[in-house]
């Protein structure tokens, strides 16, 4: 398994970044690496999980404080508890005995916690396709994941009789002893067992269904209930639904990744949503009452007399509800004017008349062109009957 990179170095960040700054970094690795933007691209998925793993460490005071004293061995879910006299590492995850380890093969005198406890599964990722609709109300899915679960021949014992025996190898301690020479003198250390991993308990009698492993791969089925107001690349956690643990350990958590498919014609911005309408000269200026599409269906809308275009109407708790809260955002409703490319002899009487009547705006331009038609210019409302 290759070395994890310093999450400075993963978010392109210095160790004195800001919360500010860290943020950014990682927002735009993400926007970067993102698997809707680089679908089928391994490489940019795996830069995009290193991303957030370093996100949610540094982003958090705490864990940054432990990252920075400790670096990854602060976060190492597979390391014991104490190390001999120093009583673990208040906390933080990891057993002291590693860093030592790292130097001289082992622990560093006294005696090693035992490895063979119980351990915590492995979390599990799965994305989920959503229509706009679904994530502006919420629903339920069922989905299919191929997943380790326990065998039911043997009720994930690995045996056959359900039981296990007193490892051979380590007396049932998990652990080996053995002297060692270190640049500090010879003592004594300890591994854990290669036979039982250190259980201290072997299987006499392996399963036929699991070979032994207590787990078997299988397609689960799993209804997943989705929040309403969840938006793209946000995600649902499922306690338990992930891998299995090992030794009595607890299972990991599945996380839901939902993926939402962009409307035809309504655009997302957070909770508020966006829509954009067309409407004629006519009903600008005249003012009318138009219809609305809304995730709600279609509402009315009243255009006011002498609307411009550009112009914006809001219409107040007609956008996405909000997570785990009642209130909802707003819809915003931005109205182009459209301008008929070709009109009829008729048509442009009619508006030089209501020119006329509103100040002969026209007959200015006319003037103002007309006094220049020694230079072969035309009115560009042509000749009047």
């Amino acid at each position: 398994m290759a070395e994890k990179r310093d999450y400075y170095e993963v978010l392109g960040v210095s160790k004195s970044a800001t919360d500010d700054e860290i943020k950014k970094a990682y927002r735009k690795l993400a926007k970067q690496y993102h698997p809707d933007v680089n679908p089928g691209n391994q490489e940019a998925e795996a830069k995009f999980k290193e991303a957030g793993e370093a996100y949610a460490i540094l982003s958090d005071k705490e864990k940054r404080s432990q990252y920075d004293q400790f670096g990854h061995a602060a976060f190492d879910q597979s390391a014991g508890g104490g190390y001999g006299g120093y009583g673990g590492a208040g906390g933080f995850g990891f057993d002291v005995g590693d860093i030592f380890e790292s130097f001289f093969g082992g622990g560093f005198g006294g005696s090693r916690s035992r490895r063979g406890g119980p351990q915590r599964g492995a979390d599990l990722r799965y994305t989920l396709d959503l229509t706009f609709e679904e994530a502006a109300f919420g629903t339920e899915k069922e989905i299919t994941l191929n997943k380790n679960v326990s065998c039911d021949a043997c009720a994930g014992t690995g045996s056959k009789s359900k039981s296990t025996v007193k490892c051979s190898a380590c007396g049932g301690t998990g652990q080996i002893n053995f002297r060692q020479n270190t640049p500090f003198g010879q003592f004594m250390n300890t591994r854990t067992c290669d036979r039982c991993g250190g259980t201290g308990k072997v299987i006499s009698d392996p399963c036929s269904v699991c070979q032994g492993h207590g787990t078997v791969r299988k397609a689960v089925k799993l209804k997943v209930k989705i929040p309403a107001g969840i938006d793209n690349g946000q995600a649902v956690s499922m306690a338990g639904q992930g891998e299995p643990g090992t030794h009595g350990g607890p299972a990991g958590n599945l996380l839901v990744s939902v993926r939402v498919k962009p409307h035809s014609i309504l655009e997302r911005d957070g909770y508020d949503v966006f829509l954009d309408k067309k409407i004629s000269v006519v009903q600008a200026i005249l003012g009318d009452v138009v219809l609305i599409d809304t995730i709600d269906g279609k509402v009315e809308l009243t255009i006011p007399g002498g609307t411009q275009n550009g112009a914006m109407f809001k219409m107040r708790g007609k956008g996405i509800q909000k997570l785990q809260s009642s209130a909802r955002g707003d819809q915003y409703v931005r109205v182009t004017v459209e301008v008929p490319k070709k009109i009829s002899e008729k048509q442009k009487e009619i508006l030089r008349s209501f020119d006329e009547m509103s100040g002969g705006t026209l007959e200015s331009v006319k003037r103002e062109e007309g006094s220049s038609e020694s230079n072969g210019k035309r009115s560009i409302f042509g000749k009047r009957k």
